[in-house]
């Protein structure tokens, strides 16, 4: 990792339009956001670096509907990565924030991600889209002019020392457009998300076993119990070389959301049907062990890792994709199907006998088939709500347990 050094930062505006959630019968605002983005002024080709985004200003105000409480409101947006290597940073901060007044200026907490360096030369960082969320819902800003890049780390090939580290303003995305904001996340959540290049290793490379993917914001269309919604999460994919096989490992970078209701430990379990694509196909079923320890109203819900076997039914390059999604959760059932295919690992595979290829794969986990996935191009629609929060009801055991407004309150 790069060490960290003396940072200096300056500030950068840029023009931003937000939307808030159809629901609140908000308007988009219009406003100018002011970021400071942080991250080193010198690196090496395969230093992993931290990224830090400030915001300065948002670009609206806190509506004059409700007040918003501390620690309410969570930010997350994407930071571009060009010149000698391009990625996109998926960049998270915590759940922390003091008491906004109605009408009072939206307070949004430093988000942070990661990169890892390929390639040596300026590699310039530029703010992107961004989200709010407050009480499950998303407000979503983005740029409506270029914006200049905000940060360069000069990547060297390789053999100089430590790079040191010096902060460059970055135009990062604020808004405080609605009292309803966007991506779900755990309050105290550790593991912001990475952009990690896609590895593209061989199997026989060097006698690599352990191969990390990219992180990738997944669209999905989700069925719940009381209706359909669009959202995206961030997911990776990992493997390890088992054999002729591969140890597949699913992991969401992120909470998924808070909890709506106190749920009792074993009560909510995930499992993914993971896409294969390039020279292999089918899907390899993966699941997640089921919460251990009861989850309290308002604590962080999180997607647990879901692991599962890849046994290659082809020799050549074949990727990997978050597909399927299913999530059980006291009795109901919640699918969410993936809009367009977002490849997060590339491996180079040997046909092994009964492997995957074709048009179901049959793993340690069971078997799964194969669906067309439509590319509608659905971006930026906020983390995973995996229980069903549709008009601010959650519906738990086909029963209405309560209603998830602004005021968090419970009507029954």
């Amino acid at each position: 990792m790069a060490a960290a050094g003396p940072a200096q930062a300056a500030e950068v505006s840029y023009a931003t339009k937000c939307v808030p959630p159809a629901a609140s019968g908000l308007d988009p605002v219009n406003g100018t956001t002011k970021v400071e983005i942080t991250a080193p002024a010198t690196a090496k080709v395969g230093d992993e670096v931290d990224v830090v985004w400030k915001f300065t200003q948002a670009a609206s105000k806190n509506p004059d509907l409700i007040v918003l409480p501390a620690n309410s409101v969570q930010p997350s947006g994407v930071l571009k990565v060009a010149g000698a290597q391009t990625a996109d940073i998926a960049m998270v901060g915590p759940r922390e924030n003091p008491a906004i007044p109605k009408g009072g200026a939206m307070v949004l907490s430093d988000m942070k991600g990661k990169v890892k360096l390929t390639a040596a030369g300026d590699v310039t960082l530029t703010p992107d889209a961004y989200t709010i969320n407050v009480y499950e819902t998303d407000t979503k800003c983005a740029p409506t002019e270029t914006v200049q890049s905000s940060a360069t780390i000069k990547v060297t090939a390789g053999d100089t020392g430590s790079p040191s580290t010096s902060t460059s303003p970055t135009p990062t995305p604020t808004d405080s457009e609605s009292a309803t904001p966007t991506p779900t996340e755990s309050d105290d959540e550790s593991e912001s998300p990475s952009s990690t290049p896609s590895s593209t290793p061989s199997a026989t490379d060097s006698g690599q076993t352990d191969f990390t993917g990219k992180l990738v914001q997944v669209p999905y269309k989700c069925v719940t119990p009381i209706g359909d919604k669009d959202v995206t999460s961030p997911i990776q994919i990992n493997a390890t070389k088992n054999g002729g096989s591969y140890d597949i490992t699913v992991q969401f970078k992120g909470s998924v959301m808070n909890s709506p209701a106190d749920l009792p430990a074993d009560s909510v379990k995930p499992s993914m049907e993971v896409v294969l694509g390039g020279s292999d196909s089918g899907t390899v079923h993966v699941e997640g062990p089921a919460n251990t320890d009861p989850i309290t109203t308002g604590d962080a819900m999180t997607i647990s890792d879901m692991t599962g076997t890849y046994k290659p039914g082809a020799t050549g390059e074949s990727t990997l994709s978050p597909g399927v999604l299913t999530v059980s959760a006291l009795g109901t059932t919640t699918t969410c199907t993936p809009t367009t295919t977002m490849v997060s690992l590339t491996l180079d595979t040997e046909e092994q006998a009964s492997g995957a290829s074709g048009s179901s794969t049959t793993t340690s986990g069971g078997t799964s088939t194969t669906g067309g996935l439509a590319n509608t191009g659905a971006e930026n629609d906020g983390a995973l709500k995996a229980l069903g929060l549709v008009s601010g009801t959650v519906i738990l055991a086909g029963v209405a347990v309560f209603t998830f407004m602004p005021g968090r309150r419970r009507l029954r």
